[in-house]
């Protein structure tokens, strides 16, 4: 439906405030292509391939998140939450690249003086960075074109308007048509584009789901920003592996890389406690190790049982619940039920099934694991116990951080024995709550 001016009910479907505003570009422009490439028929067989050269940034996390460094002419979106670091990690990023590359920093939510004072405080103030306050995309464009920038950050998208629209910087119209003309820019000229974009209350980028398709890369900043550590994870990747994870220590220097990433998940006590397992996941291409703690507490008071899940789908949690009711006669019904993922991360995969699940029976029974012991592998509704996708790797990242045990799926079993780890296949869920019991 299209009406030559604005109205606040559609004419159409008689919805009210439903109407954007669009500029109707020349078809010699609507319709550029965003890759920046000649468009012509070629065989397929005849396109010449090759390994990408990669643009290093030297930040180790930051490289592998994007898949070993920026790829010439690559638009990369990083969104988070206000205040958990982009500005920092991406002027870090800028400084770090400046010594050999021309780079350019655009902010339209922060003066140059506000960027100047945070270089100041993470010692990059002599750092080989230009800055440009605009907001204005004609004016950035021809910036650009002036100083030819090989690296150049926007921060951030939600505040770039173009004169070509009338609605306001941040609607979907504005970012839509701002972060296409960006695209369409950097592929002409091989620039390496970085947008910043705010997130909804939900988590979600703002603006319109074809932001994130438009670029050829999207990465999440997560965790608490009351914790000194920050999660980047690439949720897309045209580039490089999707999932990667790169985890970050806050310091007053800036964000830094995390060498081991599995101590930061790993709560070690001093004794063996109830309601904690060692599980092996995988972020991308990296296993990690994490602590998954459950407590099984019963309820005082005739209050109706809570059900809390933190880091792991709430779903997942009744099901393992129920699981635990049907095969191992495990009564929790009358009991609050709290499952929590050390360090803030979240697991997505069903690998996590079976620490869960131990942890709950450990609390249950008031039994510590053993504390050489790590465990993963898949819950089926049947009982059975499933084989989870590349587990020698699993098995390898736990004997290097010292494990001497690990429980996984029978077919799962490495076909070698490994020295110093006593690994024990289970097929039912009978015989992992059995480990749990130490029979």
């Amino acid at each position: 439906m299209q009406v030559s001016k604005w109205q606040g009910q559609c004419p159409e479907c008689r919805a009210w405030n439903t109407l954007i505003e669009t500029a109707v570009m020349p078809i010699s422009r609507r319709f550029d292509n965003l890759s920046g490439a000649h468009s012509e028929v070629r065989a397929l067989n005849s396109i010449e391939t090759g390994e990408q050269p990669r643009i290093v940034t030297g930040m180790k996390e930051f490289d592998h998140v994007l898949g070993g460094g920026f790829v010439s002419s690559e638009v990369v979106l990083l969104g988070g939450d206000p205040g958990i670091g982009k500005s920092t990690l991406l002027l870090q990023v800028v400084a770090a690249l400046g010594a050999g590359r021309q780079t350019l920093y655009i902010t339209g939510e922060e003066s140059a003086e506000q960027i100047a004072l945070r270089a100041q405080r993470l010692g990059l103030i002599n750092a080989p960075v230009t800055l440009l306050a605009e907001v204005r995309l004609e004016t950035i464009l021809a910036a650009l074109e002036k100083n030819k920038p090989e690296i150049v950050v926007i921060d951030s998208i939600q505040t770039m308007y173009t004169e070509t629209l009338t609605s306001a910087p941040g609607s979907v119209s504005q970012v839509r048509e701002c972060a296409a003309r960006f695209t369409r820019f950097a592929k002409e000229r091989n620039i390496v584009l970085m947008l910043i974009g705010h997130v909804t209350k939900e988590g979600a980028i703002a603006g319109p789901r074809v932001l994130e398709h438009i670029v050829d890369a999207v990465l999440y900043f997560e965790g608490d920003m009351h914790s000194n550590h920050r999660l980047i994870r690439a949720v897309k990747n045209r580039f490089g592996a999707a999932n990667e994870l790169g985890v970050f220590g806050m310091t007053e220097s800036g964000l830094k890389g995390v060498n081991n990433p599995s101590a930061l998940f790993l709560s070690r006590h001093a004794q063996p406690v109830p309601g904690t397992a060692v599980m092996v996941t995988l972020e991308g291409s990296r296993p990690l190790l994490v602590e998954i703690q459950a407590l099984v507490d019963p309820v005082v008071g005739g209050l109706p049982p809570r059900r809390l899940a933190v880091g792991v789908d709430a779903q997942r949690l009744a099901l393992l619940l129920a699981l635990l009711h049907r095969h191992g006669n495990v009564q929790v019904g009358g009991s609050d039920v709290f499952v929590n993922v050390v360090g803030g991360m979240k697991i997505d995969e069903p690998a996590a099934d079976l620490a869960i699940l131990l942890s709950l029976y450990s609390s249950f029974i008031n039994k510590a694991l053993d504390r050489q012991l790590v465990v993963f592998g898949e819950v089926g509704l049947a009982g059975e116990i499933r084989p989870v996708q590349r587990g020698q790797e699993r098995i390898r990242e736990a004997a290097k951080l010292g494990f001497k045990k690990i429980v996984i799926p029978k077919l799962n079993k490495p076909k070698q024995a490994l020295d110093n780890m006593e690994i024990i296949t289970v097929d039912r869920i009978e015989d992992a709550l059995a480990v749990a019991q130490g029979r």
